[in-house]
């Protein structure tokens, strides 16, 4: 269990505000404290207000708003929770703990032809999460998650009056999604099984060792941390995975049980509710690796709970599988991704591809290449239907070709399909009537490796049933969607672009385009001519909204009135630089400076960076064809551009380290320095810095680099740095980009261990890391034990850790703490540099 409660009257909701000048002990001070007021009201500014409409209703006539409450607080960040493996549970109410920590507060509806706006009536002290549209667009299901228990509840579209739907505690652990079925009648969840036995309880003295015994032969494993440790930790996670799939009738709240519980993982009912493709984590688990690499089971499912078929069965993988993306990757800084359920891409144990249920509710589509034929050089591939109850004589072929298909999407008439596929080095996307299967028309081909022609994505549109079909005009014709990309990204932004192809000859037409002044994106089609368009737009100088489009008349109407509740930011000066160094390289630098700067007033300044890894200078380029210069300045909870108000400059260099994929880290350490001197060098030129104040920062991969810079270097008086990894020995198996062990390359492993030469460090280290840091590779004791190295040598550092966080801080307390702890930090030892001698971190307080 990762709850400290011994901390919690340590970390109370008890912020000490600290006044700009009077910082004697906010470095050692052992209290939440809060930043000065200019960074304060940018963190705390309730810019979780602003809308951005994108979740359209099926029939078109109203978008679902979810509203935030903004940060989340130590109250709900420190309920108990249990990590398994990986995953992290609400030990108390049963569900995932992201919906505790995380929830919105509540919904709001909003009809776009009136721009009417009214709130869902969601139940008094409940969070929110999950909102499903009924395929009608007249009702929303939702989860709403109590202190100890989570329900469903569902809201009348029309007047937001809302209902729970069943007493019945819900299970959203695993399954965190809703699912309407059987024509809006019935929703498909995972709840509380009957007659549940209580909580296992961790013995209070053990009855067994640990054990684990290697397999033949070589795995690959990572650094995980959160993995399983005991019999009690399996225990657990069985317990909170263990549900039962149910169908709740819409109106009576009547609960049918199918099957026995389970711990299942994922569920995809078909559209009349009769049967569901369901995966099911199995036994045994591992204490090598975390809960996405155990084994699963993927099955249909009958009614009655049978399962009729296997679709796919993967054993327990320690080592070498794919990872799974609802997982943190080494340094990964990206958020959990969504559970899906059914209609992998990947082959099924049958050689079955894409299954996915039909539009039409007729059973499910996948794709499959003929049987081998003795003599035969070739197969066909096929798109096949396949019907209940799925045995070996319900599929049938619809659709044959010589070309082996990539994907394949329905018309609403279920007779028009659109395959994508490839034709020597072009990727293409034709269409065909399985009544005239021999005629097929090539809607889009283009050369794969051509960044430039990427004709966009086929735009789909709900189904009457519940599942997309590809949305297709009166007139025949249907839409892409895609981004026109400039060779030359410093003079023109990327242009969004919608297109209308038709189906009978491939004729194309450009219905939109967004400006070249302005950046504006695709939110939604209204209608099915693509005439009526809602548009996110915004500038460098305009803050994003959203607008009614048409494309017929041209004109347009603001629908969202958003505030920009960050101008003393979003208003300052950006200017991006080239940099060269020494060997020759390229690369950009974006520096922000304060409003009123002029150059030449050799302003402090604070770096901050991620580096990144390249083979060719053109690799580096390739990655520069996004950039957009017409895109307004956002900002989150640990945007160093808030150091502005405090006159700092800011500075964001690439930092590419480049090389040989399988050697790139070679030349880590020449790069990080070339970069960085290169960089200086030529904004101390422009005198845009005071060279001779400068700190540097980066969190997680980017912390790793900072303490790598403050001893490569002579640089920097200070460095921030956020959940990093000091010592590559803890990562013995490989990190980031590199592929080696360390008993491949045991010397490189040692030069990218910064604790390793600590000794070197310049100047002072602020470190933070959260107590509950899960991602791999960056274990907390990396922090401890830099602090310790650093105490040890008499260098001048400090460390904050952080109950409940994980690889990232998200309660608002821990949050302003850390602002105030760097605030401090960098006007001690870079803003105020050489004027005073400065206090020694620790003095004054217990380290």
């Amino acid at each position: 269990m990762n709850s400290r409660n011994f901390l919690r009257g340590w970390t109370a909701s008890l912020l000490v505000g600290i006044a700009v000048g009077s910082y004697a002990q906010v470095i050692d001070k052992e209290a939440y404290i809060a930043p000065p007021k200019p960074v304060a009201d940018l963190l705390n500014a309730p810019r979780h207000l602003n809308v951005n409409l994108t979740n359209l209703s099926p029939d078109g006539s109203r978008f679902l708003i979810a509203n935030s409450g903004g940060m989340s607080d130590l109250q709900s960040v420190g309920k108990v929770y249990f990590t398994l493996g990986g995953l992290q549970v609400d030990a108390n109410a049963n569900r995932a703990r992201s919906m505790t920590t995380r929830g919105a507060v509540g919904y709001d509806l909003f009809e776009w032809n009136t721009s009417k706006r009214y709130s869902i009536q969601i139940p008094p002290g409940s969070k929110v999460t999950g909102a499903a549209w009924s395929n009608d667009g007249k009702q929303v299901a939702f989860f709403a998650h109590f202190e100890l228990r989570s329900e469903i509840w569902i809201a009348e579209a029309a007047s937001g009056k809302t209902r729970r739907l069943s007493g019945i505690s819900v299970l959203p652990v695993h399954v965190t999604n809703l699912q309407w079925v059987n024509g809006d009648k019935e929703i498909v969840s995972v709840v509380v099984p009957d007659n549940r036995t209580p909580t296992p309880k961790r013995p209070r003295i053990a009855s067994q060792p640990r054990v684990m015994v290697t397999n033949s032969g070589r795995d690959s494993l990572r650094t995980y941390r959160g993995l399983l440790e005991t019999q009690y930790d399996q225990d657990l996670l069985e317990y909170y995975s263990v549900g039962q799939l149910v169908r709740i009738d819409a109106k009576s709240g009547q609960v049918k049980r199918i099957g026995e519980p389970k711990m299942i993982l994922s569920v995809n009912p078909s559209p009349d509710g009769k049967h569901f493709i369901v995966r099911t984590m199995l036994k045994p688990f591992s204490y090598l690796v975390p809960m996405s690499s155990f084994g699963t089971v993927e099955e249909i499912w009958d009614e009655s709970g049978k399962a009729v078929v296997e679709i796919r069965k993967t054993p327990l993988r320690t080592g070498g599988g794919a990872p799974d993306p609802d997982f943190f990757d080494e340094d990964d800084e990206q958020g959990r991704g969504g559970r899906g359920g059914g209609g992998q891409a990947g082959a099924t144990n049958n050689g079955r591809r894409n299954l996915s249920w039909r539009p039409d509710g007729e059973g499910l589509s996948y794709l499959q290449l003929e049987p081998q034929q003795q003599g035969q050089a070739t197969r066909q591939d096929q798109v096949i239907q396949w019907v209940a109850p799925f045995g070996k004589d319900d599929a049938k072929p619809i659709y044959k070709t010589n070309e082996r298909i990539g994907s394949v999407s329905y018309a609403a008439d279920m007779k028009t399909l659109f395959l994508t596929g490839t034709a020597g080095s072009n990727s293409v996307l034709y269409t065909v009537n399985i009544d005239q299967p021999e005629k097929k028309t090539t809607l889009y081909s283009y050369a794969t490796d051509d960044f430039y022609a990427n004709p966009g994505r086929l735009m789909t549109a709900p189904g009457a049933k519940g599942v997309d079909v590809v949305r297709v005009s009166s007139t025949g014709r249907v839409f892409l969607s895609g981004t026109q990309y400039s060779k030359d990204p410093e003079k023109e932004a990327p242009r969004p672009f919608l297109d209308a192809v038709s189906i009978s000859d491939g004729k194309k037409e450009r219905v939109w385009h967004s400006s070249d002044t302005m950046y504006e994106t695709l939110n939604e089609i209204l209608d099915s001519e693509g005439s009526t368009l809602v548009l996110n737009r915004q500038s460098r100088d305009v803050l994003p909204d959203n607008w009614l489009y048409s494309t017929q008349t041209k004109d347009a109407k603001k629908l969202t009135q958003n505030v920009d509740y960050q101008a003393e930011v979003s208003r300052c000066p950006t200017q991006r630089i080239q940099v060269t160094r020494v060997d020759g390289f390229k690369f950009w630098v974006t520096v922000t400076t304060p409003k009123f700067f002029v150059a030449g007033q050799k302003a402090p300044a604070m770096f901050w960076f991620y580096p990144s890894e390249f083979a060719t200078q053109q690799a580096y380029n390739d990655r520069q064809r996004t950039y957009n210069k017409n895109q307004f300045p956002t900002f989150g909870n640990l945007s160093v551009e808030y150091l502005t108000t405090l006159g700092y400059v800011i500075v964001e260099p690439d930092c590419p380290i480049v090389g040989p994929q399988n050697r790139i880290n070679d030349f880590y350490l020449s790069d990080l320095r070339n970069n960085l001197s290169a960089t200086i060098d030529e904004l101390d030129k422009r005198g845009l810095i005071d060279r001779d104040r400068l700190g540097i920062g980066g969190h997680s991969y980017g912390a790793f680099s900072t303490a790598h810079a403050m001893i490569q270097t002579p640089y920097f008086k200070a460095g921030i740095a956020g959940d990093g990894n000091y010592n590559r020995t803890l990562t013995p198996f490989a990190f980031q980009s590199e592929q080696r062990l360390i008993w491949e390359s045991r010397e490189l492993y040692i030069n990218m261990s910064p604790m390793l030469y600590a000794e070197n460090l310049n100047g002072a280290l602020l470190m933070y890391h959260g107590m509950d840091d899960m991602n791999v590779g960056t274990h907390p004791i990396n922090s401890e034990r830099m602090f310790n190295a650093l105490e040890v040598l008499g260098k001048t550092a400090s460390l904050y850790m952080y109950p409940y966080e994980d690889h990232g801080p998200i309660a608002s307390e821990t949050l302003n703490d850390i602002w105030a702890r760097w605030v401090e930090w960098l006007d001690r030892y870079v803003k105020n540099a050489g004027k005073e001698k400065p206090k020694e971190a620790g003095d004054g307080g217990t380290n």
